[in-house]
């Protein structure tokens, strides 16, 4: 089941985003993630979140029309994102695409990539998606539709990679280690239409910018 959870993030032109909402089975928003899926004419599923970040308007318009909410208090030990993805699992996705998550505070970016380690780990799809980036959590194998002179970057989420191959791209990996204190896979070049990113052990963020040629 494929779910997208809306953060309270940047966006840009949100009309680059409703193709991603195609075949999408559920809609959660993480608080403030809300203003945004009202904007899109985007109905949820569910709004989590202490609710300090949604404009008024907008949570009445959402309890108007049957939405669910699911408030939680403002000190806790989990974020909004967090818990949107505790009930995406629960709910059975196998497939979780994040907006908004990316940008404004480097913390919450941050914040937001971790996040996704243990739901990777478990055999999910995780992805971060902006018009211009998308991030790719990944603990197998990637294959990368891009275009050629496409910017890639690979970092290890966890504090060691193994077995790290990189292929259809300028700087070929070849059974790589990649450490976390050792940030060099950036800045890679797609050199054909289908790069293949895959690792043996860890975890890797995969950032493809699209368009960066």
């Amino acid at each position: 089941m494929k779910c997208i959870i809306m953060a309270n993030g940047e966006y840009g032109s949100l009309d680059l985003y409703r193709e991603i909402f195609n075949d999408t089975e559920l809609v959660l928003c993480a608080d403030g993630g809300a203003n945004y899926a009202w904007q899109l004419g985007i109905m949820p599923s569910y709004i989590l979140g202490d609710m300090d970040s949604i404009l008024p308007e907008i949570r009445e318009y959402f309890q108007e029309h049957k939405v669910l909410f699911k408030r939680y208090p403002e000190r806790k030990d989990f974020t909004d994102t967090q818990l949107a993805l505790e009930r995406a699992e629960e709910a059975g996705a196998d497939e979780i695409i994040f907006t908004g998550t990316l940008g404004k505070r480097l913390d919450h970016t941050l914040s937001n990539l971790y996040a996704g380690i243990d739901t990777v780990k478990r055999g999910k799809k995780v992805i971060h998606f902006t018009p211009e980036c998308i991030v790719y959590l990944v603990t197998s194998q990637l294959e990368l539709h891009g275009k050629p002179g496409e910017l890639v970057s690979i970092l290890p989420l966890s504090d060691k990679a193994r077995g790290v191959w990189a292929t259809g791209v300028e700087y070929v990996l070849k059974d790589a280690e990649l450490e976390k204190a050792n940030p060099y896979a950036i800045s890679n070049v797609i050199a054909a239409p289908d790069a293949r990113i895959s690792v043996s052990e860890g975890v890797l963020a995969v950032f493809h910018y699209l368009g960066s040629e």
